[in-house]
């Protein structure tokens, strides 16, 4: 997949596109379901098939007060495209210039001049541009000028629900890890850097690489989970994973901590960056008496762990 960062660098296929257009925050099995019939259009006409997204959430910009947590960082996002076997990724910068852009300019220069599309894809509540003014309905009516159709879908799970950013984000809350990876078809996964900590799990016998993940990323709910880490050269390592804020040594700790003691596995990983995959939750987090009963939990905690990853 080619990635493009700038309409100054617009491919402008000679046989056009099949296009989508979204933030694809998680890239879930909805968004793959609709980048299938994308990919499916281009070849039936002989088109490149494309996706333009954003190196941002416009939440951010336009509400940030109240904009969601994200599912995916924009590297994780474009990973998780490529995955699907697009052509193009153009990822555009969104700033407040961008969301006061009127919808039709939107469609004239990205759409029909910049990859020069055939068939826009889109879900059939899609909105775009300044106040929201673009949907299914706008795009129907530029398109016969423009030279494109327009398709809307929905984005349905194999057992005809209806699959949203907003859901899996309610399953994370709820600590619902399996839930929410059903809907993604992936284990929900987070980025970050291994950072210095107060190398307490070392001091009780696990020790532990804390990954500092950004704030706007959404993490699940405090607790214990089995998980993998994986470090920057791709290798995968079987993790008990602590999310939390460690009540049993702090009364106010500001944040939460993600902490990944890796099984079977001792070495420093200070300085790199890390993908942590949430695979299923062990228990909720709670405070103990004394180090003594947190260190036969934790030897607990880690043969859980195993053993959900060895299923």
């Amino acid at each position: 997949m080619e990635v493009v960062e700038d309409v100054a660098g617009c491919p402008r296929p000679p046989g056009g596109t099949v296009v989508t257009i979204g933030a694809y925050d998680g890239v879930h099995l909805g968004h793959r379901r609709l980048i299938g019939q994308v990919r499916g259009l281009a070849a039936e006409r002989g088109c490149a098939s494309a996706v333009v997204t954003f190196d941002r959430h416009p939440a951010l910009v336009v509400r940030p007060d109240s904009a969601p947590k994200l599912l995916t960082d924009t590297a994780t996002k474009l990973e998780l495209l490529a995955e699907t076997g697009l052509d193009y990724a153009l990822v555009l910068h969104f700033d407040k210039a961008r969301s006061e852009e009127p919808a039709e300019d939107f469609v004239r220069t990205v759409l029909a001049d910049c990859l020069r599309a055939r068939v826009v894809v889109v879900g059939h509540d899609f909105h775009f541009g300044h106040n929201r003014q673009g949907n299914v309905a706008f795009l129907e009516g530029l398109g016969p000028s423009l030279g494109f159709e327009v398709r809307g879908v929905d984005l349905f799970g194999a057992e005809g629900a209806a699959i949203s950013s907003t859901r899996i984000r309610k399953d994370l809350a709820a600590g619902d890890v399996a839930a929410a990876a059903t809907l993604l078809g992936r284990p929900h996964r987070v980025r970050g850097t291994v950072v210095a900590g107060d190398a307490r799990g070392r001091e009780l016998g696990f020790p532990t690489a804390n990954v500092a993940v950004s704030s706007e990323i959404c993490l699940p709910a405090d607790g214990i989970y089995a998980g993998w880490y994986v470090g920057p050269s791709g290798a995968r390592h079987r993790a008990a994973l602590s999310l939390g804020r460690r009540p049993t040594f702090y009364d106010d700790a500001p944040a939460s901590l993600l902490e990944a003691h890796l099984l079977d596995f001792d070495d420093d990983l200070y300085g790199e960056e890390a993908v942590v995959e949430f695979v299923v939750r062990l228990r909720s987090e709670q405070r103990f008496d004394g180090t003594e009963a947190l260190v036969t939990q934790m030897h607990q905690d880690v043969e859980a762990a195993r053993r959900a990853l060895d299923r």
